[in-house]
């Protein structure tokens, strides 16, 4: 890729809060700061979606500018699957929905306008991960997957989740509540789903679905006690966030975690 000078602009970001090592950098970008034009304004991260291709590289340009100096970071071909990917320095893009770094100076990418992206960190500040989570790749195991990259135990492994679309516009088919129901081992994990996870919609045969809730159950599941984050909605939160729900053409947002390099 071409080296792009970053334009004179500031990138709206969000930080997570959650009590991660200082070796841990993490944030979320947010549609405002970037040079893109509309329906991608302004500070759309992706160049698959159709936006000019010279202002998503200026706009990585300046989330490079804002990160630390020379972070290397590794960009991913999501194919809404379960494939975790190991960061590189100049690795070029891979194909895949998670990416896993335990290399100070390599950070991770995946971008997101409805999905929820989910950071892990292990406490010890060794390894850190983020997962694209769509319903299917939670479906699937994405979560599960990426805890299976750490030499840690999920015990020991904090973890936080980033804006997706909420369950007040997240409706779904009996087919997608059934997908999760049918994975749960008991009926005890089957009654905490449905009490938690899914709401009977206005519309027959619809429920509101909740994300948050399901990659809650999902990381519980596996042993994670430290669960931060959650609680936005990109779809109802348009001077923040891009919805593809909402918008359907639209930019996307990115969601970064690295390790910052020994001094």
């Amino acid at each position: 890729m071409a080296t792009v000078t970053a334009p004179t602009v500031s990138p709206i970001l969000i930080c997570p809060e959650w009590p991660v090592p200082a070796s841990v950098i993490a944030l979320v970008t947010t549609r405002g700061g970037g040079v893109s034009k509309a329906p991608f304004n302004t500070f759309n991260l992706a160049l698959h979606v159709n936006d000019e291709p010279a202002d998503v590289l200026a706009n990585r340009a300046i989330l490079q500018e804002h990160l630390e100096q020379d972070l290397d970071l590794q960009w991913l071909q999501q194919v809404h699957g379960t494939e975790v990917v190991q960061a590189g320095r100049n690795a070029g893009e891979k194909r895949g929905d998670a990416v896993f770094i335990d290399q100070p100076g390599v950070a991770g990418v995946v971008m997101t306008a409805d999905c929820l992206p989910v950071f892990f960190a292990a406490l010890d500040g060794s390894s850190v991960a983020v997962a694209h989570a769509g319903w299917r790749g939670l479906a699937d195991g994405i979560l599960e997957r990426t805890l299976e990259t750490f030499s840690v135990s999920p015990a020991e492994i904090i973890c936080w989740m980033g804006p997706a679309i909420g369950p007040c516009h997240f409706e779904v088919g009996v087919e997608v509540r059934d997908v999760f129901l049918n994975a749960c081992v008991d009926d005890t994990q089957r009654r905490e789903m449905l009490r938690v996870a899914f709401r009977l919609s206005s519309e027959s045969g619809k429920f509101h679905a909740d994300l948050y809730s399901l990659a809650r159950l999902r990381l519980q599941q596996c042993g994670v006690v430290g669960i931060h984050g959650g609680g936005f909605c990109t779809h109802c939160d348009a001077e923040r966030f891009f919805s593809y729900r909402r918008e359907q053409d639209t930019g996307r947002m990115a969601s970064v975690i690295g390790l910052k390099k020994f001094s």
